[in-house]
């Protein structure tokens, strides 16, 4: 038995130098890429710099997930009471009809459809303002100062990547992780503001997988939140993808946007991202 217990180790160690040779061997043809090179296949896999410059404009229509009853809600300042409320989320997961329209200069309004009323979130870029009739609320409300500190931080309607030192972003590779069972890179993006966040690369298609999204407060505490992107298919183009699924850290459901048709390059009246009067 003892001698059987020797030869196996010596097979063992034996193998060891043919192994670390193979291993050797992968890494030394496996390619090694630095950030700016990861960006520049990302952007040439997205439809190209020049035809992103290109889109002034972008609309969206599709259904996004409203949230069932067991999902943890965020609380909304009820003006009657003075205090802090839940919202009532249906039983079941609802799924609402939406357009959102994006100009640059991040520029965004969204319009979801319930039950015959239409909820309004808008930001021209500095200011924002609401309208919630699903909450009982009739009255435009501008945004919070919380609110437009989120909304500050959005991105453009190209993304992290493209253009990112015009915009004056700073990219570093922080490894190679699996994102849904592939391998993806890792990419830090800090803006000129030095606010920083992730994106994920997929290492074969070179398109975002994931990008980390503004944390939630929940319950007191900050919540990770990551934006899952898939089902990339071409508009005049460029590469988009159609389903973005948003989860948060320690909430069992997630939020998914389902896109049904995009538009590059809309007329978009400017009104429609003004404050009222």
């Amino acid at each position: 038995m003892r001698q059987r217990s020797l030869l196996c180790a010596t097979l063992v160690f034996a193998c060891l130098p043919l192994a670390m040779a193979a291993d050797a061997q992968t890494k030394a043809t496996a390619p090694r890429l630095s950030a700016a090179e990861i960006v520049d296949k990302n952007v040439t896999a997205r439809g190209g710099l020049t035809a992103w410059r290109a889109v002034k404009t972008l609309e969206l229509k599709g259904k996004l997930d409203a949230g069932g009853n067991e999902r943890a809600g965020m609380p909304v300042p009820d003006l009657s009471k003075g205090t802090m409320v839940l919202p009532k989320r249906p039983k079941e997961q609802a799924q609402l009809p939406f357009l959102m329209d994006l100009e640059r200069g991040r520029k965004q309004r969204l319009e979801i459809q319930f039950k015959g009323q239409t909820a309004l979130q808008v930001y021209n870029g500095t200011q924002g303002w609401k309208l919630r009739p699903q909450l009982n609320r009739h009255q435009v409300e501008n945004f919070s100062i919380e609110e437009l500190k989120t909304a500050s931080t959005w991105t453009d309607l190209d993304g992290l990547l493209i253009d990112y030192a015009a915009k004056g972003e700073k990219i570093a590779l922080e490894g190679v992780e699996k994102v849904e069972g592939k391998n993806a890179y890792n990419l830090k993006v800090t803006d000129k503001n030095g606010y920083t966040r992730h994106v994920w690369i997929d290492d074969q298609s070179f398109l975002e997988v994931k990008v980390e999204g503004t944390p939630r407060s929940l319950d007191g505490k900050e919540h990770a939140v990551a934006v899952y992107m898939r089902d990339y298919r071409p508009v005049n183009g460029l590469m988009m993808p159609y389903v973005q699924e948003t989860t948060v850290d320690g909430v069992r459901d997630s939020e998914k946007m389902v896109f049904d048709e995009i538009v590059l390059n809309p007329k978009l009246d400017e009104s429609r991202f003004a404050m009222p009067r």
